[in-house]
């Protein structure tokens, strides 16, 4: 079967739970050689966010070390590097946008995991998660011995615990969702709509259970860490603090371009308002009252969302422009044509957007929602989430000052350059594997 985005591909049925429950699993408990990992992926595609980037960028630089990498997704699938193998489990994809909650054919509800991730679906619910960890565990009754190791990225799903009885297995906790519940729920404009969404987040209660019964866990910033265990309920000394890397080799500055002057670039058009993106569209209206400003968006809005709406309502339809989906080696030049960077999130765990701006040498204005401050550091500029006057001053000042733009820009591709790399990411996570190896041969 051809891959979707690269790797080699297999593809795996997902037939009822069964298979040998104690079969011996081997374990390498030598730190220095190379391991066999098995990263898994509930979805990954890099559409779907922060997730997909993590997978294909970790599984890279664990490959680079030397380590042996599988990948274990459901759709959307990752894009992998093709000396990458992906292990492809089907699932029903009741939220791809082209069948969006396509009803299944009495073949695939034969299934019991399908059909509780159908039923689920259908009364508000969000299984996708749960249903993953199901047919994972499936897949690591018949292949767990392949591996060394087992590394979740942010499904904890009770099929998780099941395959840590068997096997090492580290989980990685990217940022506690229940700020995107919250978020999300403190928006909604009616009670029916808050209700909705407090259904759709009622897998959390799950995650918070799994999490806390997962002896190895990693996060990726101080700040996640916090949070995660205060909202997880979760001793902090349990997590280790590893950051995301940024990919040089696209993010990076472009020689010999001359940055234009009052153009704003933002990488997330999401109506999530988690992403704070409203709050950039009311900046923008303050800042065209004095100032012939332009905003260039990398992606698209919802069709009729928010964000939409917000544009005509403030009059920036000549002032804001949406890229659509570009190809990743387009971002450099998006950003080479940029004045300044604007990362308007409520919260984030990590941060990526700040980080890719400043690999590219764009001075940034940021807010300080979650893990922000931790990315930016000294190096750009800091406003409390949720305040477009805030925003718009900051952006303000900065397009003012010529000078100011140039240093905050050499500074943050230094800042990243030194902290934020995915090979050290790699080095740190792999040093997890073996804390997790040890764990389970005690």
């Amino acid at each position: 079967m051809s891959s979707n985005g690269g790797g080699r591909v297999h593809t795996h049925e997902h037939p009822p739970l069964s298979g040998p429950r104690n079969r011996p699993f081997r374990i390498r408990r030598e730190r220095n050689l190379p391991l066999k990992v098995c990263l898994l992926s509930y979805r990954g595609n890099p559409t779907s966010g922060g997730q997909g980037v993590y997978i294909r960028r970790i599984s890279r630089a664990l490959s680079d070390l030397g380590h042996s990498v599988d990948v274990l997704s459901g759709p959307p699938y990752p894009h992998l590097d093709p000396d990458i193998t992906l292990h492809k489990l089907p699932g029903l994809d009741l939220y791809n946008p082209d069948a969006l909650f396509r009803k299944p054919s009495l073949k695939e509800l034969k299934s019991p995991v399908n059909t509780m991730e159908w039923f689920s679906a259908m009364s508000g619910g969000f299984p996708e998660p749960l249903a993953f960890s199901l047919r994972a565990l499936t897949f690591m009754h018949r292949n767990g011995h392949r591996y060394d190791v087992i590394h979740d990225n942010q499904c904890l799903a009770y099929g998780l615990l099941g395959i840590q009885s068997m096997m090492p297995t580290v989980a990685t906790i990217h940022h506690p969702i229940t700020k995107d519940r919250d978020i999300s729920i403190r928006a909604a404009s009616t009670l029916s709509k808050k209700i909705n969404i407090r259904r759709w987040y009622h897998f959390l209660a799950m995650q918070k259970r799994v999490s806390r019964r997962i002896s190895n866990l990693i996060t990726v910033s101080e700040a996640s860490r916090a949070d995660i265990s205060k909202d997880f309920a979760i001793d902090n000394k349990r997590f280790h603090v590893v950051a995301n890397g940024i990919n040089t080799e696209i993010f990076h500055p472009v020689p010999g371009v001359k940055r234009p002057e009052n153009r704003l670039i933002v990488t997330n058009s999401a109506d999530t308002p988690l992403k704070g993106l409203r709050f950039l569209m009311m900046a923008m209206a303050e800042l065209r009252r004095t100032r012939a400003v332009n905003l260039t968006v990398i992606g698209k809005p919802k069709s009729g969302g928010v964000i939409e709406r917000l544009v005509g309502e403030l009059g920036l339809t000549d002032a804001v422009s949406f890229t659509g989906r570009i190809d990743e080696r387009e971002f450099a030049r998006y950003y080479a044509d940029s004045t300044v960077a604007v990362v308007p999130s409520l919260y984030e765990g990590f941060g990526l957007p700040a980080g890719e701006a400043m690999a590219c040498g764009v001075p940034v204005v940021s807010t300080t929602g979650g893990a922000l401050p931790e990315v930016v550091g000294d190096a750009g500029v800091l406003v409390p989430p949720g305040d477009a006057q805030a925003l718009a001053k900051a952006i303000t000042d900065l397009l003012g000052s010529p000078e100011m733009r140039q240093d905050l820009g050499r500074a943050g591709y230094e800042r990243v350059i030194k902290n934020f790399t995915w090979l050290r990411c790699a080095e740190l996570t792999a040093e997890v594997y073996g804390k997790a190896i040890d764990t389970h041969a005690r």
